[in-house]
C-alpha cells in the first residue's frame, strides 16, 4: 500500500511539472514600432521579428530614411536581450524585453539604437503592422 502511493505520489508530481513546462512563453514575433529621434530629425521606425525552427530574423523599415525591408545580419537573443546589427548601414540595436504585470506578454522593447558613433534611446511597441 505505502509502495503504491509512493508511486502515485511520484506520477503526480510528474504530470504537474510536465503541465507547468507546457505553459506557452511569450512571443515577441511580429512588429514592433517607434520613434527614433535624431537631431532635429523626428521619424518613425520598425523591427519585423520572425522564427523559423528556432532562428530569429529581424527586418528594419525607416520610411523617412528610404529603408523598406532590410534584412538584419545578426538577430540574437539571449533571455530577454535582444541584440540586431545591420553592418552595411552601420547600425546595432541593443534591447530589453518588457512583460506586462503578469508576465504573460511582450508590452515594449527598451532599446539603444547606435549608429555611426551616436547612440539613440528607442523604445518600441507592438503593432498590428507597421504604419508605412
Amino acid at each position: 500500500m505505502l509502495k503504491t502511493l509512493a508511486t502515485v505520489f511520484i506520477l503526480a508530481l510528474i504530470i504537474t511539472n510536465s503541465v507547468a513546462q507546457q505553459k506557452m512563453q511569450p512571443t515577441f514575433v511580429g512588429a514592433w514600432e517607434g520613434p527614433l529621434v535624431i537631431g532635429r530629425d523626428d521619424m518613425t521606425m520598425s523591427f519585423t521579428f520572425t522564427e523559423t525552427d528556432g532562428a530569429y530574423s529581424a527586418t528594419l523599415i525607416n520610411g523617412a530614411k528610404g529603408i523598406y525591408g532590410m534584412p538584419a545580419d545578426t538577430v540574437r537573443i539571449n533571455g530577454l536581450n535582444i541584440l540586431i546589427r545591420i553592418p552595411r548601414i552601420d547600425l546595432e540595436f541593443t534591447g530589453t524585453l518588457r512583460l506586462d504585470e503578469n508576465e504573460e506578454n511582450y508590452i515594449r522593447i527598451d532599446g539603444d539604437w547606435f549608429q555611426q558613433s551616436e547612440m539613440i534611446p528607442v523604445i518600441l511597441y507592438p503593432v498590428d503592422t507597421a504604419s508605412f
